[in-house]
């Protein structure tokens, strides 16, 4: 059993063949369309469609200013990329922990890391269960800080909001990110999205993403005059393709759907798992919606995580270790690339403890029930060989 398998069938097939045969197959029509319904589903003034999400973080920390010297506020315990993006732009990232029983940021720890050089706070849905934004946001506004939101995995989540149920995207703080790798909620292959509602970051984006050209192919394209573009700043090759784009469109349209049986999944784990000895089952805080874009366990201290995983696999049921941690990873440990703006604690027992099962559109009741239970198994065979050992 895999861990995660995409929706793909005959619809996306046939939007594709749309395009190959409509001979304009990047920067086109299929673009333009699949931003707009981006920005409809979300909430969000404006979305530019991108190459996949490290390039959207890239950007987004370019637009509100991170440059070389400054810092930016962020968890380690993230897929290295958005410490990475930090980097890309010459800056300092700065790790705070995530909260105890949570993969996501602690905004308590976030105002004491913020130094006169801090120019951003970077959050993450992480799995795709929202932060904290009611308090990050309020903490951001108050020191007059931009907030990214690396939503990498959080379309289709969502978060209470004055009252309302809102999409994460919207976005709550300056700039949301979103990823279509396939092993998110839905998928263009590889891709990205950035939404905001200002403007002029927006702008930013889209002369950014194409090698900063002053005139878009659409442009020079519908012209009755000729036209010689220039390239007024350094620019990047970060485009998404119509190919791309229209996969995307037929993915969102099935998107609701596809949330809602995450969500029945999610659901069922959480009753299976509920009587299991050693293991603690992720919950949504009463403000957020979560899409289920992993379901993430918690081992008690004392299981060893790598042996679960292995006697899963030894079963034919394909499981991930928890989130990385950028700062133990060699690109970053032992380096001046990063700071720590807090102990690390957590984020490290959450790497090391947390075991991400299988959950994917098209799981039955019984497939989880399999699951559950040879997750049951392991971790008994794991404490039987630990007692022996002993």
């Amino acid at each position: 059993m895999p861990i995660a398998r995409p929706v793909l069938d005959e619809r996306e097939v046939e939007a594709v063949r749309r395009v190959v045969l409509s001979g304009w197959v990047t920067q086109g029509p299929e673009i333009k369309a699949f931003e707009e319904e981006f920005a409809a589903y979300t909430g969000a003034a404006h979305a530019c469609a991108v190459s996949n999400c490290t390039t959207a973080l890239h950007l987004a920390l370019m637009a509100v200013g991170v440059g070389p010297g400054d810092e930016v506020v962020t968890v380690s315990h993230s897929f290295i990329a958005t410490a990475n993006a930090v980097r890309y732009c010459g800056a300092v990232p700065v790790f705070v922990d995530v909260e105890a029983g949570s993969f996501n940021m602690d905004p308590d720890l976030v105002e004491k890391a913020i130094t006169p050089r801090t120019k951003a706070i970077l959050c993450v849905h992480q799995l795709g269960m929202p932060a904290d934004l009611a308090r990050l946001v309020t903490l951001a506004r108050c020191r007059a800080i931009p907030l990214i939101e690396d939503a990498a995995c959080a379309i289709g989540s969502e978060i209470l909001w004055d009252g309302n149920w809102g999409k994460i995207g919207r976005p709550h703080g300056d700039v949301a990110c979103f990823s279509f790798h396939p092993r998110k909620v839905i998928t263009t292959g590889d891709g990205g999205m950035i939404t905001t509602d200002d403007p002029k970051l927006d702008a930013k984006f889209r002369l950014w993403r194409q090698h900063s050209m002053s005139v878009s192919d659409a442009v020079r394209h519908g012209s009755r005059q000729v036209i010689f573009e220039s390239y007024p700043e350094l620019g990047f090759n970060y485009r998404m393709t119509d190919l791309q784009a229209a996969i995307g469109r037929e993915q969102l349209k099935r998107l609701p759907e596809i949330v809602a049986e995450r969500r029945k999944l999610a659901a069922l784990y959480t009753k299976h798992l509920a009587s299991l000895s050693g293991v603690s089952t992720p919950r949504e805080p009463r403000w957020a919606r979560s899409n289920w874009q992993s379901y993430a366990v918690m081992l008690e201290n004392g299981i060893d995580q790598q042996s679960v995983m292995q006697a899963m696999l030894d079963e034919g049921i394909s499981t991930r270790r928890g989130i990385m941690n950028s700062h133990l990873e060699p690109a970053y440990k032992g380096s001046t690339a990063f700071r720590a703006g807090s102990a690390l604690g957590y984020s490290e027992i959450a790497q090391n403890r947390a075991v991400i099962l299988p959950l994917f559109p098209g799981m039955t009741e019984n497939q989880i029930a399999i699951v559950a239970d040879s997750f049951d198994r392991a971790i008994k065979q794991v404490r039987e060989l630990t007692t022996q050992a002993a």
